[in-house]
Protein backbone atom coordinates (compact mmCIF):
# COMPACT_ATOMS: atom_id res chain seq x y z
CA UNK A 1 0.00 0.00 0.00
CA UNK A 2 1.04 3.28 -0.52
CA UNK A 3 2.26 5.63 1.65
CA UNK A 4 -0.29 7.86 -0.03
CA UNK A 5 -2.88 5.97 1.10
CA UNK A 6 -2.50 5.95 4.85
CA UNK A 7 -2.84 9.59 4.98
CA UNK A 8 -6.40 11.70 5.44
CA UNK A 9 -7.81 13.60 2.70
CA UNK A 10 -8.25 17.63 3.76
CA UNK A 11 -11.12 19.34 3.11
CA UNK A 12 -9.68 21.88 0.42
CA UNK A 13 -11.42 25.57 1.97
CA UNK A 14 -10.06 27.14 -1.43
CA UNK A 15 -7.57 30.09 -1.56
CA UNK A 16 -4.33 27.67 -2.29
CA UNK A 17 -3.11 27.41 -5.37
CA UNK A 18 -3.56 23.94 -7.39
CA UNK A 19 -0.48 21.39 -7.65
CA UNK A 20 1.81 22.19 -10.57
CA UNK A 21 4.84 21.40 -12.12
CA UNK A 22 7.86 19.44 -10.25
CA UNK A 23 5.26 19.03 -6.90
CA UNK A 24 2.73 17.31 -8.94
CA UNK A 25 4.91 15.10 -11.13
CA UNK A 26 6.61 13.96 -7.44
CA UNK A 27 2.85 12.99 -6.30
CA UNK A 28 2.12 11.78 -9.95
CA UNK A 29 4.50 8.79 -8.56
CA UNK A 30 3.21 7.61 -6.36
CA UNK A 31 -0.43 6.60 -8.20
CA UNK A 32 0.99 5.54 -11.54
CA UNK A 33 -1.58 4.35 -13.21
CA UNK A 34 -3.47 7.54 -13.16
CA UNK A 35 -3.12 9.77 -15.67
CA UNK A 36 -2.71 13.93 -15.15
CA UNK A 37 -4.66 15.87 -17.44
CA UNK A 38 -3.69 18.89 -18.41
CA UNK A 39 -2.12 19.64 -14.84
CA UNK A 40 -5.64 19.78 -14.01
CA UNK A 41 -7.80 16.46 -12.97
CA UNK A 42 -6.22 12.71 -12.55
CA UNK A 43 -8.17 9.76 -14.25
CA UNK A 44 -8.20 5.85 -14.03
CA UNK A 45 -9.87 3.35 -15.70
CA UNK A 46 -10.50 0.29 -13.77
CA UNK A 47 -12.03 -3.16 -15.82
CA UNK A 48 -13.69 -5.92 -14.70
CA UNK A 49 -15.25 -9.24 -15.79
CA UNK A 50 -18.74 -8.21 -15.29
CA UNK A 51 -21.36 -5.07 -14.11
CA UNK A 52 -21.56 -6.76 -10.73
CA UNK A 53 -18.06 -6.58 -9.69
CA UNK A 54 -17.50 -2.91 -11.03
CA UNK A 55 -20.70 -2.48 -9.24
CA UNK A 56 -19.59 -3.65 -5.71
CA UNK A 57 -16.14 -1.66 -6.65
CA UNK A 58 -18.17 1.59 -6.97
CA UNK A 59 -20.01 0.75 -4.05
CA UNK A 60 -16.66 0.40 -1.63
CA UNK A 61 -15.00 3.19 -3.35
CA UNK A 62 -18.26 5.11 -2.57
CA UNK A 63 -17.73 4.45 1.06
CA UNK A 64 -14.28 5.33 1.32
CA UNK A 65 -15.19 8.73 0.07
CA UNK A 66 -18.10 9.06 1.89
CA UNK A 67 -15.43 8.77 5.11
CA UNK A 68 -12.58 10.83 3.26
CA UNK A 69 -15.04 13.50 2.88
CA UNK A 70 -13.63 13.34 -0.97
CA UNK A 71 -16.26 12.61 -4.03
CA UNK A 72 -14.73 11.46 -6.94
CA UNK A 73 -16.31 11.43 -10.52
CA UNK A 74 -17.27 8.24 -11.45
CA UNK A 75 -18.75 6.47 -14.59
CA UNK A 76 -19.87 3.24 -14.27
CA UNK A 77 -20.65 0.67 -17.38
CA UNK A 78 -20.31 -2.98 -17.75
CA UNK A 79 -17.22 -4.06 -17.09
CA UNK A 80 -15.84 -0.98 -16.19
CA UNK A 81 -15.55 1.85 -13.78
CA UNK A 82 -13.71 5.59 -14.70
CA UNK A 83 -12.96 7.67 -12.09
CA UNK A 84 -12.03 11.02 -12.31
CA UNK A 85 -10.75 13.26 -9.45
CA UNK A 86 -10.01 17.28 -8.96
CA UNK A 87 -10.18 19.79 -6.41
CA UNK A 88 -13.57 21.68 -7.46
CA UNK A 89 -12.81 24.37 -5.20
CA UNK A 90 -9.95 25.32 -6.33
CA UNK A 91 -10.43 24.09 -9.92
CA UNK A 92 -7.16 22.00 -9.85
CA UNK A 93 -5.18 19.23 -8.17
CA UNK A 94 -4.34 19.04 -4.23
CA UNK A 95 -2.57 16.28 -2.39
CA UNK A 96 -5.87 14.59 -1.38
CA UNK A 97 -6.79 14.13 -4.64
CA UNK A 98 -3.91 11.67 -4.70
CA UNK A 99 -4.54 10.71 -1.23
CA UNK A 100 -8.06 9.13 -2.93
CA UNK A 101 -6.52 8.11 -5.62
CA UNK A 102 -3.82 5.58 -3.78
CA UNK A 103 -7.15 4.45 -1.67
CA UNK A 104 -8.79 3.26 -4.52
CA UNK A 105 -5.84 1.67 -5.56
CA UNK A 106 -5.79 -0.10 -2.79
CA UNK A 107 -9.39 -1.51 -3.00
CA UNK A 108 -8.87 -2.06 -6.50
CA UNK A 109 -5.63 -4.43 -5.86
CA UNK A 110 -7.77 -6.35 -2.41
Amino acid sequence: MSALAEKTCIPCRGGVPALKGKDLKTLHKEVPQWSVVNEHHLTRTFTFPDFRKALDFVNRMGEVAEQQGHHPDILLAWGKAEVTLWTHKIDGLTESDFIMAAKIDGLYTS
